[in-house]
């Protein structure tokens, strides 16, 4: 059924995964969720989305949120599952042009943070707090970054916004940590 999957984004995937925030697309050894994809063959949500039309994204199923989504925020991946859901309703909410929009301007910050301030240990620590944390919050923590390391090392500059980040997503009870201790569902 994968060969009749349809998919116009690697944005936002169909189950409501951030997948342009995601470590592995970002080095270039995942295309997203596309048809021949590892993970369009290998996803329980794409023949349903297939039986359903070819849904876009799950939210815009009249069945959503079904049985495939019972805890599925509680595990991760390599990447954040922990706001699956409530970005499908931000997305639904704002529409998925503006929702796509954001991504967009995220994925900037995370290109700046990783160009910027990585000293090469904190892809994935950067992917997950451009993942979880608000645009704003992410603008607001590079600005003071920007400003306090001028003359600072790259490893100098890596641990303070590692520091800001975590420090600024503490304040909004958000944890900057995958969950790793259990497998990951398939989707």
């Amino acid at each position: 059924m994968t060969e009749d999957f349809k998919r116009y984004d690697n944005l936002f995937s169909l189950c409501g995964l951030n997948c342009g925030l995601c470590p592995m697309q970002i080095r270039g050894e995942c295309p997203g969720c596309f048809k021949e994809s590892f993970c369009a063959k290998q996803c329980p949500i794409v023949p349903c989305s297939v039986r359903h039309g070819n849904i876009r994204y799950c939210f815009e199923c009249e069945e959503y949120p079904c049985a495939k989504y019972d805890g599925i925020d509680r595990y991760d991946s390599l990447i954040s599952h922990k706001n699956q859901k409530s970005d499908m309703a931000k997305a639904k909410r704002i529409g998925i042009e503006n929702y796509l929009a954001e991504q967009k301007e995220k994925q900037l910050i995370l290109h700046r943070l990783l160009t910027e301030y990585d000293d090469g240990h904190r892809e994935v620590f950067f992917c997950l707090a451009v993942n979880l944390m608000e645009r704003d919050d992410l603008y607001a923590v590079l600005e003071s970054a920007d400003r306090e390391t001028v003359n600072m090392t790259v490893t100098e500059k890596s641990d303070l916004i590692k520091q800001k980040l975590n420090t600024s997503a503490e304040k909004k009870g958000i944890t900057l940590r995958l969950r790793r201790n259990t497998p990951a569902p398939l989707i």
